[in-house]
């Protein structure tokens, strides 16, 4: 029924969009799905950028408001709440340190617990200015979306 999402170019570029949207996996995870399925160096990095992309403008306007709402509910959302938002002040000394480079940075870092999305968060609960965080976290997408398309197709190429 799906088998179209691997077999086809448009779904192998769908697929790659979409696995780059998820928060943790990202573009980590979309451009080797991409590489590993035969696509171009490319379509697999631009496919990844964009899904990667797509829910950071809503995450940094909502983002607020649902922690917000979060952190006044008692269990689990409390409790994830406050994990998120410990999590987004762990990175505030490299923030405050490096101002939009420090965001570039961690966003560009092809590493767990760094990315696009953690960068959304980190910018949201430092309350960095909406207009300057987008365009660092795009810089920081673009960098790891370089590495990481060097990276698998390098790793490809040995097999």
């Amino acid at each position: 029924m799906l088998s179209w999402l691997t077999q086809t170019t448009l779904g192998k570029v769908i697929a790659t969009f979409l696995i780059s949207m998820l928060p943790v996996v990202e573009l980590r995870g979309g451009i080797p799905y991409g590489v590993g399925f035969g696509l171009s160096p490319l379509a697999a990095m631009v496919a990844a950028m964009l899904g990667n992309l797509l829910p950071i403008p809503f995450i940094l306007l909502l983002l607020d408001k649902v922690m917000d709402f979060c952190k006044k509910q008692k269990g689990v959302l409390g409790k994830f709440a406050n994990f998120l938002e410990q999590k987004a002040y762990k990175n505030k000394a490299t923030i405050d340190k490096y101002k939009a480079l420090g965001l570039i940075i961690l966003v560009a870092i092809p590493l767990p617990g760094t990315g696009a999305w953690t960068g959304a968060l980190v910018a949201t609960v430092l309350r960095m200015e909406r207009k300057k965080a987008f365009p660092c976290i795009c810089v920081g997408v673009l960098i790891a979306a370089v590495v990481v398309t060097v990276l698998s197709y390098g790793v490809k190429s040995l097999f």
